[in-house]
């Protein structure tokens, strides 16, 4: 079980960016390899240094982050189907989990990956146009159906129409 905590051992890809870059050979990296040396660095636990130092006491810390994170998620959960912003409130629920928890900071990783990618594609212009051409044909048919209960009904309401 991978709960993030790093007793002694950090990991490779980390102590080589640190030495990589007091040596100068990191100047030869690009944006994108010091990116990724970034991403493929382990998952280290924000809880404060003496917390980290005691492990009862840093056990108690992430049990006290997954409570605070299922409590965001779950209402953001129940905000889906009530008012209010439901899938901020989970990503929000999600990130405090990633503060402690390996696995839920690349499921963090991940979903902001495929947000981006989606918002990308949003921004071809042929799938905005066809977006367009669904909304305008949604439109013009909510359009003609609401029109077609004026004219038949009037501005009465529906569950005060009498037998007609």
């Amino acid at each position: 079980m991978n709960t993030g905590s790093d007793r002694g051992t950090r990991g490779s890809a980390a102590d080589e960016a640190t030495t990589e870059a007091t040596t100068g050979s990191a100047a030869d990296k690009t944006a994108d390899e010091t990116a990724e040396a970034t991403e493929q660095a382990p998952h280290v636990s924000k809880a404060p240094a003496f917390i980290k130092s005691n492990r009862s006491l840093h056990l108690s810390w992430q049990v006290g982050v997954f409570i605070v994170g299922l409590a965001v998620i779950a209402a953001g959960v129940a905000m889906l189907v009530l008012p209010g912003p439901g899938w901020v409130a989970i990503f929000a629920g999600l990130a405090i989990w990633a503060t402690e928890f390996a696995w839920a900071h690349l499921v963090l990783r991940w979903t902001k990956r495929k947000v981006t990618e989606a918002a990308q594609k949003a921004l071809d212009p042929k799938v905005r146009r066809r977006n367009i051409i669904l909304t305008s044909a949604g439109l013009v048919i909510a359009g003609a159906l609401i029109g077609f209960y004026l004219w038949k009904y009037g501005l009465v309401l529906p569950w005060n129409l009498k037998d007609q």
